[in-house]
């Protein structure tokens, strides 16, 4: 028997030789009569007569699929004796994902199966990888298994079915929730009268929201001078203009439903230089006094200078 591979969908041509003595001849599929000479028995539309005379009896399958697969056999009758010749067909069928995890979100710790299921002929191998970020390939399995999942295991998995005739791919996004992290606070240094503004850094899954505090006082968008912008994972105080009741300590707090999280923010004052120090020089100590003691140091000079002018007019 011989074996004919077709590919799901492809058509298939089914030859058979005759001879001058034929006398009768038909297709067969198992039990069933294709076709018996000329007259078509099959009603399934995809069947045709390609051929018949008497060299060959041809007939054709269209847009195979796996219920096509089998034997076929070409009996032919001639005067003398019966002859059969077999064929067997084999249908070949790309991958196709038929069962795949959806996309999940879980809280950080949580032990995580992710499954995917494929059909095909030859049967198709799996594989998963992490693609975002992307790391080496992480299972070859239809299950996989990641338990005591961390946020670095967070984002796309993409499962992959091969075989012999093609590749089916779909992916699964995995979102891990973990409590809020705020970086380390930065203190910040303002002139008097100037504008500053404080910013709040936080790593969270799901957003956190920020609140911000003036020592045990929560502070409000748009009062007393300060806005309040919050941009995905930063928020920032911004001061309009500095006086002196706005320099102090201020706490910001990102929270979000696993948690919460702070840093403490120092608004001090920087002193910019006058023209005074700036003539004197940066290393010069300049009191209270230094301006009146000076008149009166210029006053006793000009005062020797006219006792001693008339005895030194005389040398």
């Amino acid at each position: 028997m011989d074996n004919i591979t077709v590919r799901q969908g492809e058509n298939v041509f089914l030859r058979c030789a005759q001879g001058d003595i034929v006398t009768h001849t038909a297709w067969l599929n198992r039990s069933s009569i294709l076709y018996a000479g000329e007259d078509k028995w099959s009603v399934d539309p995809r069947v045709s007569l390609v051929t018949l005379n008497q060299e060959e009896f041809t007939i054709k399958i269209e847009d195979v699929d796996m219920t096509d697969e089998g034997p076929y056999i070409c009996a032919v009758q001639t005067s003398s004796r019966p002859r059969t010749t077999s064929v067997h067909i084999l249908v070949q069928v790309p991958p196709t994902i038929i069962n795949l995890s959806k996309d999940i979100v879980v809280n950080e710790g949580s032990n995580v199966t992710l499954m995917c299921q494929a059909s095909g002929k030859p049967e198709p191998s799996l594989t998963w990888k992490l693609l975002s970020p992307s790391v080496d390939l992480v299972s070859e399995d239809e299950y996989l298994d990641i338990p005591s999942i961390s946020r670095q295991r967070a984002g796309t998995y993409e499962c992959t079915a091969i075989n012999d005739i093609a590749t089916d791919v779909q992916t699964v996004e995995i979102t891990v929730n973990y409590a809020p992290s705020v970086s380390e606070g930065r203190d910040v240094g303002v002139t008097l009268g100037q504008r500053g503004v404080l910013e709040c850094e936080v790593d969270a899954v799901p957003k956190a929201d920020f609140e911000w505090y003036r020592d045990d006082r929560r502070i409000f968008n748009g009062l007393d001078g300060m806005e309040i912008e919050d941009a995905g994972q930063l928020s920032k105080l911004t001061f309009l203009n500095i006086s002196e009741a706005d320099y102090g300590n201020y706490t910001c707090i990102a929270i979000n439903k696993l948690g919460s999280s702070n840093a403490s923010f120092v608004l001090y004052e920087v002193i910019e230089p006058t023209s005074s120090t700036l003539v004197q020089g940066p290393g010069a100590v300049q009191d209270g006094n230094s301006g009146s003691m000076g008149t009166r140091v210029h006053t006793y000079t000009c005062l020797l200078l006219v006792i001693l002018l008339p005895f030194l007019l005389k040398f």
